[in-house]
């Protein structure tokens, strides 16, 4: 009988022993559980900042793209423009338009004081039959020159 108790004992101590253990596996594989799951959430997160990193370079580059694009479409079409030269005939005398220009230019900056720099638009009123050139500088100076 006195082996039956220690049997017993020892049993039950054995069963303790196992439960004891059994939660603690218990509460390790929840604790690794759980640390998976944060584990997981953490790379779910970089994995959505990295995404959204990646959308703004391709975005950027896409800008870059359009607006490389347009420069070039702006050069080739800058690059077509028709060259013109112009004449004035008029009794046996002929002047070229660029001629014209050069003395407006030079009679303006003469007369005025100012630099070539600071006309922003020329126009031109030829009358060959006073073989003169009459002008307006930037929509206000006005002059005439003789040719």
């Amino acid at each position: 009988m006195a082996r039956k108790r220690t049997l017993a004992k020892v049993t039950a101590k054995t069963e303790a022993a196992a439960a004891e253990t059994a939660k603690a596996a218990a509460e390790k594989t929840e604790a690794v559980k759980e640390a998976a799951v944060e584990k997981t959430e953490a790379v779910k997160e970089a994995v959505a900042e990295k995404t959204e990193e990646v959308k703004e370079a391709v975005k950027e580059a896409a800008e870059k793209t359009v607006k490389t694009a347009k420069k070039t479409a702006a050069k080739k079409t800058a690059k077509k423009e028709i060259k013109v030269r112009t004449f004035v005939q008029y009794f046996g005398k002929e002047v070229e338009e660029k001629d014209m220009i050069a003395a407006v230019k030079k009679d303006w900056t003469k007369a005025n004081g100012k630099k070539v720099g600071d006309i922003k638009d020329i126009t031109l009123y030829v009358k060959p039959e006073e073989a003169a050139v009459y002008y307006v500088v930037n929509g206000t100076d006005s002059g005439k020159v003789a040719y």
